[in-house]
């Protein structure tokens, strides 16, 4: 679908498109995109209190989070390769795999939530942007705008009529009750909005057609590159953003969207790599020391000669 689309397309229109872009709107967008990933921290910050590890101080969990994030949204297979990184961060404080996974589990699931509430809403209030990427009718968008949002009503009573658990043994998770599931949904909104916000700054002026078409569009596009297992959902993110917003110059659409995918994907990567690295060479150090302090410390006896004389 994107070779379709971008067959014939003026390369050096694109790179125009991308010097032209006005600073102040590139600034205003990495605004966006900061405030997204201090909500992320947040997805992090409740999973462990919710498996009552509240002993975990804050600045682990937006670690563990940015980090994890970061690097899963670009290698793909975020399940695996950001819990590797959840794991190698929390098991200094003590939390086995199982824990992580929990971890993992609960922050995907406010992820989830958020993205259902959003797209839920958007789809009821503007079903015809929906329509550009699924070619539904729009008033079946609608009812599944509206089907969407009984879900999650369903759900939070579900889960406010009494404790719900998930899994076996010790894999067991108690899902958060309605209030804390309120949380969820409300954190998961402030991120995608954040995220939103900031593709709506990078995208073209003309035609306007108005932040709840680009964010119902967007965050379609965001799960079908989740989906996908894709590296930073390339290729079907940008394929989706380019068929829902057809009505823009596709050079101008897609300089914003490539400014977006520097600000989101490769910025944050290689500052979470470039941390990562850093703790690993402090861990290193430390280690070295304390080993050298105890040997210090703890000297091996000397051995007598046993022979004669």
């Amino acid at each position: 679908v994107l070779f379709h689309i971008l067959r014939g397309i003026d390369t050096e229109e694109v790179f125009d498109a991308i010097r032209q872009t006005e600073p102040s709107s590139v600034a205003l967008a990495a605004l966006f995109v900061a405030a997204g990933y201090s909500t992320l921290t947040f997805y992090d910050w409740f999973a462990v209190r919710a498996i009552g590890r509240g002993d975990v101080p804050y600045r682990v969990n937006a670690l563990a989070a940015f980090t994890s994030y970061s690097v899963g949204h670009n290698v793909g297979a975020s399940v695996f390769t950001g819990g590797a990184v959840r794991y190698r961060i929390y098991s200094a404080y003590g939390l086995d795999g199982i824990d992580v996974a929990k971890i993992c589990f609960l922050a995907g699931l406010t992820f989830w939530l958020g993205n259902a509430a959003v797209l839920g809403m958007g789809v009821a209030y503007h079903p015809e942007a929906a329509s550009s990427i699924d070619q539904l009718p729009p008033w079946v968008n609608r009812v599944l705008g509206f089907v969407l949002l009984a879900g999650l009503v369903g759900y939070v009573l579900w889960v406010s009529a009494k404790p719900r658990f998930v899994g076996r043994g010790n894999w067991t998770v108690q899902l958060p009750g309605g209030k804390l599931t309120l949380l969820q949904i409300a954190i998961g909104i402030v991120d995608l909005g954040f995220c939103a916000l900031a593709m709506y700054v990078l995208v073209p002026d003309e035609p306007n057609l108005g932040f709840v078409v680009v964010a119902v569009i967007f965050v379609s596009a965001t799960l079908l590159g989740f989906a996908s297992h894709s590296p930073g959902g390339l290729g079907v993110f940008d394929a989706a953003m380019l068929v829902g917003l057809w009505q823009m110059d596709k050079e101008d659409l897609l300089a914003g969207m490539m400014l977006f995918r520097v600000l989101y994907y490769y910025a944050p990567f290689i500052l979470s790599v470039a941390i990562l690295a850093g703790r690993e060479l402090v861990l290193g150090a430390r280690f070295k020391r304390v080993g050298r302090l105890a040997a210090a410390l703890d000297p091996k006896p000397v051995r007598e000669d046993p022979s004669p004389g």
